[in-house]
């Protein structure tokens, strides 16, 4: 009647515990064996637990330890065991010594097979920082650690291990912990040949991970046994080390260098590719933990770890992606981990998850995206891929709007300045215009902008032109030599070996680069034959012959030690890939003001002289009533079709308006150190503005700098006010 659970509360109804707790002193063992067996089966219900406790029942249950039939003994302990879960039980088996009888049947071998419950009882117990203390004072708490490593039995260690789990989540009780060295212990149960007790003491040093002390000693013994476990086959084994690790690594870069140290790198990017959820997160936590020192994240991405989390991204598990999204972003931070990434076509899967319904995941994504946009090349892509509308849609929406969603959509601009310029029509004093800044103009809000290279390929229109800048020259690039075609097999070489086949064709170079006798006739002076001549008798010059032959033949036998010479192949065309073109006008100009306005003394001078350049090179000062005789749309009109393309650099231009004058003065600026941002206004009207000291300033007083409008255009050089009537003037009219 005890197994039902309708039952059950018929009993504790009618007052059947208190008869029961009664018969457990009856005379006959079968009367004690049943009551207690019912006793423990009524105590898995919380109400008879505390009812046990209520009605004394703890100082029968320990006599019946000393029963003389193991059965009574075991019985009592499991009833023992689910009543110690109640505090109100804990303290009253300590009020009666109960941890006293508990640590003689651990001491007594005889007794092995009450071993197991004892340690239950015993683990229950250690919760109580009271009782650990108590242990420790006694010298129990040294006797459970000691009989933990001794035991032969693997669920006495396997209990041993997580009694130290389940006691050590309390601060209090992991100092006592580490005062007796469990630490140690729990290293030499990784050893046995259990599994089950191998996850039980994992389980346990990643609660005792909590101690800083304890993490140092886990570095100097354990880390290696730990990555030794994370190739085994059993994939709870897996789990736990990779949750110790994950623990152990946290707050402690030493322990994280361990990792490194021991070869486990391999091992933690294998995991990637669990099935399991809890190994995976685990194991991002282990590399985020190690991303936060250089030298191990240039160590984790020789190791490929990036093309391995791109697998990641595409789990259904958002404890996975929210991880592996954590791990991606801490890695990120160096350029070739982006390259890697950018190569295994992860920024694809990036901007896909954009659109998770999961908050945190979407959060994550952001952060990532943040993270990688820190690059052109990289932000270039990500916008490619539709992140930027994405993003943009995303910040509209007061539900799915997070910061780091402001922050990935401000940093994809800032690392393409050609798009911000275009989206927001204003750079400000940190956007510095670098080689291959294009202003396309304004877009439809639907439109997406075309890359440099694709409005290259288009012919001349009647678009607005699109201003480059550009001083750097295309690099060239190897060709990847084609595979090696395979050798025509040899011709038969009639008996001789190739050895003196080639020592054949060496006699006939040589033959063609040594002289002959028949050449050196050709060397003797006009008009004399060798006959004729005085330098001796004809036995002398058969002699000669023979001398010059016998060289040749000592030379031949030297050439034919030495390997025949391999034939090179011509050297392969380098490859060229397109680049935009170089503006070798903007190039002087650079190399001008860098000569003559970067010495001056004082920002305003250099401000004002370059102003006055800029309006020189590009047609002069206008006045305002006579804008519409300044013909620069046929200027440009004709540059456009003399290059056969919509792309203009900017220095070819000789006669520019407002929006010309004003990027080529942001864009010069840049290359020299004077601050200005460059903004954009209706009807092709663009200005820079600057901020200086007012004259009126004295020397070493503390005072905000004004803004000024510079004139490009008018009066080249004039520095207006913002906010004045006279920039007002300029910007808008």
């Amino acid at each position: 009647m005890a197994n039902d659970y309708t039952s059950k509360a018929r009993i504790f109804e009618l007052n059947g515990l208190e008869h029961l707790i009664r018969l457990l002193s009856s005379p006959d063992p079968d009367v004690k064996k049943n009551s207690v067996e019912c006793i423990y089966l009524l105590a898995q219900d919380f109400q008879s637990r505390s009812a046990v406790c209520e009605q004394n029942a703890i100082p029968p249950l320990l006599e019946l330890l000393k029963s003389d039939y193991p059965v009574i003994q075991q019985l009592s302990l499991k009833a023992l065991g689910s009543v110690s879960c109640e505090a109100e039980c804990r303290q009253a088996l300590k009020e009666h010594q109960a941890l006293d009888h508990l640590l003689k049947i651990l001491e007594a071998k005889e007794l092995n097979d009450l071993h197991v419950e004892a340690l239950l009882i015993i683990a229950n117990c250690l919760e109580d920082v009271d009782t650990v203390q108590l242990l420790q004072q006694s010298g129990g708490l040294k006797k459970i650690l000691t009989f933990a490593e001794t035991s032969p039995l693997p669920d006495v260690q396997r209990n041993a291990a997580k009694a130290i789990a389940k006691s050590a989540h309390n601060a209090e009780n992991r100092k006592f912990f580490h005062e007796q060295g469990a630490e140690k212990t729990l290293v030499d149960l990784l050893g046995s040949d259990n599994n089950g007790v191998k996850v039980a003491a994992l389980q346990a040093i990643s609660v005792m991970c909590a101690n800083v002390v304890s993490k140092d000693i886990f570095n100097k013994n354990g880390i290696f046994q730990i990555i030794h476990l994370l190739n085994k086959d059993n994939a709870e084994v897996q789990e736990a080390a990779v949750f110790a690790l994950a623990n152990l690594s946290t707050g402690c870069p030493n322990n994280a260098s361990a990792v490194v140290e021991a070869d486990g790198i391999d091992a933690l990017v294998s995991l990637l590719k669990d099935k399991g959820e809890g190994v995976i997160a685990n194991t991002c936590t282990v590399l985020i933990n190690m991303a936060t020192q250089e030298s191990l994240r240039l160590a984790l991405e020789s190791h490929g770890v990036m093309t391995a989390l791109v697998a990641t991204l595409q789990s259904s598990s958002n404890l996975v992606l929210r991880k592996a999204l954590l791990t991606v972003a801490a890695l990120g931070c160096d350029a070739e981990a982006r390259t890697e990434f950018r190569n295994a076509e992860g920024l694809i899967h990036l901007v896909k998850l954009l659109n998770s319904n999961h908050d945190e995941v979407r959060r994550n994504t952001c952060w990532a995206i943040a993270v990688f946009a820190s690059d052109e090349v990289t932000a270039a892509e990500l916008y490619k891929f539709g992140a930027f509308e994405i993003l943009q849609e995303m910040n509209l929406s007061t539900s799915r709007r997070n910061n780091f969603s402001e922050l990935a959509e401000s940093k994809m601009l800032d690392n393409n300045l050609s798009l911000k310029y275009n989206q927001k029509g204003h750079l400000s004093y940190s956007n510095l215009i670098k080689d291959g800044f294009y202003d396309h103009g304004r877009l439809k809000p639907s439109a997406k902008l075309p890359s440099l290279e694709e409005l290259s390929k288009q012919p001349p229109n009647q678009n607005r032109a699109v201003i480059l800048v550009n001083t750097k020259y295309p690099e060239l690039i190897a060709p990847t030599p084609p595979p090696e075609e395979e050798k025509p097999a040899q011709e038969p070489n009639h008996g001789r070996s190739p050895s003196s086949h080639s020592r054949s064709a060496s006699r006939e170079k040589i033959g063609r680069n040594v002289p002959s006798p028949v050449d050196d006739k050709q060397d003797l002076p006009s008009g004399r034959s060798p006959s004729l001549s005085r330098s001796g008798p004809k036995e002398k010059s058969s002699s000669k012959i023979k001398n010059r032959a016998k060289k040749e033949e000592e030379k031949t036998k030297e050439d034919e030690e030495i390997p025949p010479a391999i034939i090179q192949p011509e050297p392969l065309p380098l490859i060229t890939p397109w680049s935009p073109p170089v503006d070798q006008d903007l190039i002087d100009y650079i190399s001008e003001v860098t000569s003559t306005i970067l010495p001056l003394p004082h920002p305003r001078e250099q401000v004002v002289a370059l102003a006055k350049f800029i309006a020189e090179k590009m047609g002069g000062a206008m006045a305002k009533d006579r804008l519409h005789e300044f013909s620069w749309e046929l200027h440009v009109s004709e540059l456009k079709y003399e290059l056969k393309s919509n792309v203009i650099p900017i220095g070819r231009i000789k006669k520019g308006i407002f929006y010309h004058r004003a990027l080529l003065y942001k864009a010069i600026a840049d290359r020299i150190g004077v601050g200005c941002s460059l903004t954009r206004g209706d009807y092709g009207r663009a200005w820079n503005e600057v901020r200086l000291l007012d004259d009126s300033v004295r020397a070493g007083t503390k005072a905000p700098p004004e803004t000024y409008i510079v004139d490009l255009m008018h009066q080249p050089g004039r520095l207006m006010k913002h906010g004045s009537a006279e920039a007002d003037h300029y910007q808008h009219i």
